[in-house]
């Protein structure tokens, strides 16, 4: 039963020893169910071992926090549904994994893709990082640290469209930060003045400012949604796409 079509989606940008990789843990996970083939269900749960790591079937997390989680992740799946340029959800879990999430958020391209990416699809990328905090603070007035890896990468994503990609009015198409070590972590090193990068760390955080606001503005229009969702997501811990996309759906 497996789809490569949707294999290749999910490992977008993987190279040849990936894959490789991949398919050797789909085949340790179908040895230890007791089969001979490989199947989609192998695959899949394969890549997010790699992305996610194992459940941590010992970590137990108090009500208030499981709630918590719950919204923070249905927040990033609601805010990244209702952009056009964002990729759909395929799964959401508020399963513990052992790289230290509390849950995570599944999104792929319905379509296979190249790193290219426009203005538009970065910004929705940034708003969608922001969800997870936005929810938080829509449903319970509070802010937490489970949003710390969403502030790095919407930070990075919006500093790259500001220095690198030339998507800036005031910079323009000029380059002020260049990537350094390309194959070895892709250390950034700037180009500019002082002065410069103090405009920069201004419009970076106005651009993320700017991308929460509107995070918490969808979430706020779509609170029954949001609340619905958090509380099915609770009692199951982990729901498909198309679960979600049932509940969105559904009058």
């Amino acid at each position: 039963d497996v789809d490569l079509k949707k294999v290749a989606l999910a490992t977008a940008g993987c190279v040849g020893a990936d894959l490789a990789n991949l398919v050797n843990e789909a085949a340790l996970r179908a040895v230890r169910k007791g089969r001979k083939l490989v199947t989609q269900e192998d695959l899949l749960a394969a890549f997010e071992l790699v992305i996610a790591g194992t459940e941590k079937k010992g970590s137990v997390l108090t009500e208030f926090e499981k709630k918590l989680v719950a919204y923070h992740e249905v927040g990033h799946a609601m805010v990244a549904y209702k952009q056009k340029n964002a990729e759909p959800v395929q799964k959401i879990t508020i399963v513990p994994h052992t790289e230290g999430s509390l849950g995570y958020t599944l999104l792929m391209p319905e379509e296979d893709k190249t790193n290219l990416r426009t203005r538009d699809e970065l910004m929705a990328k940034i708003a969608v990082s922001m969800g997870g905090r936005a929810a938080e603070e829509v449903r319970f007035g509070v802010i937490s640290t489970g949003a710390s890896n969403d502030i790095e990468q919407a930070t990075k994503l919006a500093r790259g469209m500001i220095t690198r990609y030339g998507m800036s009015e005031e910079f323009d198409m000029v380059a002020l930060e260049t990537v350094t070590n390309q194959y070895l972590g892709g250390d950034t090193s700037l180009a500019c003045s002082a002065e410069t990068q103090t405009q920069i760390d201004h419009q970076v955080v106005a651009l993320v400012k700017k991308e929460h606001t509107k995070a918490v503005g969808i979430l706020t229009e779509n609170r029954a949604k949001l609340d619905e969702l958090a509380k099915y997501l609770y009692e199951k811990e982990t729901i498909t796409g198309e679960e979600f996309m049932a509940i969105l759906d559904r009058a």
